[in-house]
């Protein structure tokens, strides 16, 4: 198997694992983010419907009047509309309404009246003030039989007096979960197709440019005077001056062995990162080879998959009005959670972690993502203070906000990164190892700020290093 064909091939197999996963991820994100966008249209219909009820609920005529009629008659309509592709010709939903107890006084299916709903989830929340909502199999054995019930109460002047529960099921919509999934695979196959095409193409042009580094070697081992190749990246370009250095000089017999041996060093590191990928994917690898390969793919790995889960949090985080499940936090002990889930990424790199804390400290807000956003500031200071030096964490409060400063000793920003700092995807070289993040977590770190109606900062400390600060309304 020749060099353009193992390296195509070890291309493919990564880039098509990524993909796989990528696609793979938004079709399980599909089906919920329909079933989510069903549910609340229902949640207005039920309301509608609630208000038209209302008048005949309270008279005592809810299963002979106008409403029931006008039930049955749409039931008996074919809308035969054609959505996306599927065509639909049937109205499917049921409509049940039950007093102020639970108890069923009106259903379009004929089929439970008289019975006791109160235990059901979307009566009973409804009749104690909250959204009530439940998705139950009809067929606890059946996936396909899942019907999706909103409740909406009826008041009559001023007054709970009943509840109405729209359901529809969920096997009326399956079609265009189906639909969609499909188009994402359609999608998948054709990334798949560009990337096969961009494979070959980098593949082949790899190989061109070794077969005339090869080439040009060959000729100059036997003495023959030829132009070095251009082109194929500056290694190739710097291997072939030195392979031209070197044929100069072989003309004093003198220099032959330093030059050879300055010819193998140059050749020996570019070469072997070129082809060293390809030979990985043969039968039995060296053991240095095969853990090289394999850190290579496990490293751009979990790059993927932390820009895929910051992404969406990110998404999440954006598409929110307010803060969920928010609860009072004591911020102090929030610190100290997140030092102590980062302490071993301290210790590696012999970091003093340090709290100064004022008297305690409540805000409300949702405790998840203001842990990661601490978490995020955490490891960026982590990323960018010299191994065994020290972070500062402080936490003030005033009558009016509270704030949360994390300080590293590092070099800092640069002037000109501070505008961006908390743009998307724009990132720093670590000191350490010189690479960058997904440029995502200053972001998020922004924007659950935003959320909770505080604000975040970046600056440089008048004594060096970054200083970040998280400000949070008491």
């Amino acid at each position: 198997m020749n060099i353009s064909v193992r390296l195509f091939f070890g291309y493919f197999l990564v880039v098509g694992l990524a993909a796989w996963f990528v696609l793979n991820t938004f079709t399980r994100e599909t089906e919920p983010g329909i079933r989510q966008a069903t549910e609340e249209t229902l949640v207005d219909t039920a309301h509608v419907l609630a208000e038209m009820a209302a008048l005949e609920l309270s008279a005592g005529r809810i299963g002979q009047g106008p409403f029931a009629d006008a039930v049955r008659a749409a039931i008996r309509r074919s809308p035969q509309a054609d959505i996306a592709g599927v065509h639909k010709e049937s109205i499917d939903f049921r409509i049940y309404v039950t007093d102020a107890h639970g108890i069923v006084l009106y259903d379009s299916k004929q089929a439970a009246l008289g019975e006791d709903f109160s235990h059901w989830r979307d009566i009973a929340r409804v009749l104690r003030g909250e959204y009530g909502a439940r998705q139950t199999r009809e067929d606890p054995y059946d996936p396909t039989s899942s019907v999706m019930h909103v409740a909406a109460p009826i008041f009559w002047q001023g007054e709970l007096i009943g509840v109405l529960s729209l359901a529809k099921p969920m096997s009326s919509v399956a079609p265009y979960v189906n639909r969609a999934a499909e188009r994402v695979k359609q999608s998948g196959l054709l990334l798949l197709a560009a990337t096969a095409a961009i494979g070959l193409f980098f593949s082949g042009w790899l190989t061109w440019s070794i077969n005339r580094l090869r080439a040009y070697a060959r000729d100059v081992a036997e003495g023959r005077k030829v132009e070095p190749p251009t082109g194929g990246g500056h290694q190739f370009s710097e291997l072939a001056r030195a392979l031209a250095q070197m044929r100069e000089r072989l003309e004093g017999k003198q220099y032959v062995e330093k030059y050879v041996q300055n010819l193998a060093h140059e050749m020996k590191s570019p070469l072997t990162a070129v082809i060293g990928a390809a030979e990985i994917l043969e039968g039995d690898p060296p053991a240095d080879d095969r853990r090289r390969f394999a850190d290579s793919i496990s490293e751009q790995a979990r790059r993927l998959q932390a820009i895929i889960d910051r992404m969406l949090m990110l998404a999440r985080v954006e598409q929110l009005q307010s803060p969920e499940g928010i609860t009072e936090l004591d911020l102090e002990t929030l610190l100290k959670t997140c030092i102590t889930l980062r302490r071993q990424q301290l210790d590696a790199r012999h970091l003093d972690c340090r709290l100064d804390a004022d008297a305690a400290t409540n805000v409300r807000g949702d405790a998840f993502l203001l842990q990661q956003a601490v978490l995020n500031l955490l490891d960026n200071a982590i990323e960018f203070a010299p191994e065994g030096s020290r972070i500062e964490i402080s936490l003030q409060t005033t009558d009016e906000q509270a704030e949360i400063s994390i300080r590293d000793h590092g070099a800092g920003a640069p002037d000109f990164a501070l505008p961006q700092i908390f743009d998307r995807f724009y990132s720093l070289p670590c000191p350490a190892t010189g690479r960058k993040s997904t440029g995502l977590g200053l972001a998020l770190v922004r924007e659950v700020a935003r959320l909770h109606g505080g604000e975040a900062s970046f600056e440089n400390h008048p004594e060096g290093g970054g200083l970040a600060r998280i400000r949070l309304p008491n």
